[in-house]
């Protein structure tokens, strides 16, 4: 249990979980994990039969890692110490453990929630579609993302290397669980309301923010790659028909204006792609996201020279329609120009030196991002470096 000055609550709390161990004839302990507490918890816990884990680092998230990594058990179970989770019917978290589950989450939904036991802002808005975001982003089938009830192999767990320190430690457990493949499952919880008399630490709009953010920082594909290849189709799509002459749909004229609009979609989700694939390669490096074979075997089809020439051709294109351009200016004696004719070569012209730079220097960056470090020694000798590139991933970029 994480552990804030919870001396209304943490008593009750601790004797529910030591009465449920007992009572189930399982070998356990229950770990309350301070996180600086001045109201009496540490000592009420331990009163009730709790062994008080101090944890400096403040958050949440560090309180429940803190908690985890001082526990002693094969098995963790972690709820809040607020007297909203019913420490008295665990047994479901258990069984599934015992199956075989790495991570088993609780789902206050289809368990229940108590008349005033969550904000109708977090139970009809923040949790449905924090839960539905992370169901789409990482192929998971968990319905409630947000539930502070849990249960985990401690091995398991640590081997995610967690890092968050707040709330979205939650989401943060399970989009790490899912992205290394293991086994989650789910059970039915409750959910009380609480028996603090001051507000709680959750914060809805900063804590909703930062389990949004941890959600897209760990699925590039829907944050950079999903959302470019839709603007780089639509642009493209509606770009090369409107350079044609206008389009009229529904009674709307779209025009030269939309063929500037479709210039910047093209060039917006081309870079937006450009990220999806920096990301990959930089994350892959890293080790915080697993690699995906479809985009390594991408990446090892593309080379810096490859992109050079790409990049240079369609540069070339830009430029002879910027010549082409400046031969109908000139034809007009550089005066007043038709701007509806000459916007139609002068947009997509200038759309394509923007995606040549973008090529060329993306390439270049590709390459950086793909040279690995490797330090020799020498018997005898001092440590030398040498620089070369990846030939796991981007050997050839």
């Amino acid at each position: 249990m994480p552990c804030l000055n919870e001396a209304e609550t943490v008593a009750i709390c601790v004797r529910k979980a030591v009465q449920f161990i007992a009572d189930s004839g399982i070998s356990g302990e229950v770990v309350l994990a301070d996180n600086g507490s001045t109201d009496g918890s540490r000592q009420l816990a331990a009163d009730a039969g709790a062994r008080v884990v101090p944890v400096a680092e403040r958050g949440y998230g560090s309180a429940l890692m803190g908690g985890i990594l001082a526990a002693r058990g094969e098995y963790v179970i972690m709820g809040d110490a607020d007297d909203s989770y019913d420490f008295t019917n665990l047994m479901p978290f258990v069984e599934e453990l015992r199956k075989g589950a790495d991570l088993v989450m609780g789902n206050r939904f289809k368990g229940g929630i108590a008349p005033g036991a969550m904000p109708p802002l977090h139970r009809y808005l923040g949790t449905p579609v924090l839960s539905f975001i992370g169901r789409l982003f990482f192929r998971s089938n968990i319905g409630d993302f947000n539930c502070g009830l849990r249960g985990f192999r401690r091995d398991s767990a640590i081997a995610l290397g967690l890092q968050a320190t707040g709330m979205e430690f939650a989401s943060e457990m399970i989009v790490k669980a899912a992205l290394a493949h293991q086994k989650i499952s789910e059970v039915p919880t409750t959910l009380a309301k609480d028996g603090r008399s001051r507000p709680p630490h959750l914060n809805t709009w900063r804590d909703g923010w930062r389990h949004l953010r941890f959600l897209l920082l760990f699925s590039p594909r829907w944050l950079f790659f999903i959302p470019g290849l839709v603007l780089l189709i639509v642009g493209l799509g509606l770009g090369a028909a409107v350079a044609l002459g206008p389009v009229t749909i529904g009674g709307v004229s779209l025009d030269v204006d939309t063929l500037v609009a479709c210039g910047a979609c093209v060039d917006i989700g081309f870079q937006a792609m450009l990220f999806w694939l920096f990301t990959q390669v930089y994350a892959g490096s890293e080790g915080f996201l697993p690699t995906e074979p479809k985009v390594q075997r991408l990446l090892g089809k593309l080379s810096l020279e490859r992109g050079l020439l790409t990049g240079a051709a369609v540069g070339l294109a830009g430029l002879v329609g910027l010549i082409f351009s400046l031969t109908y200016w000139q034809g007009q004696s550089f005066g007043h120009l038709n701007y509806e004719h000459a916007l139609r070569l002068m947009v997509p012209s200038v759309t394509a030196l923007v995606l040549s730079c973008q090529l060329i220097l993306g390439t270049f960056f590709l390459s950086i991002l793909g040279i690995k470090q490797t330090r020799h020694v020498p018997v005898g000798g001092t440590a030398t470096l040498n620089v070369s590139d990846d030939h796991a991933t981007t050997r050839r970029l």
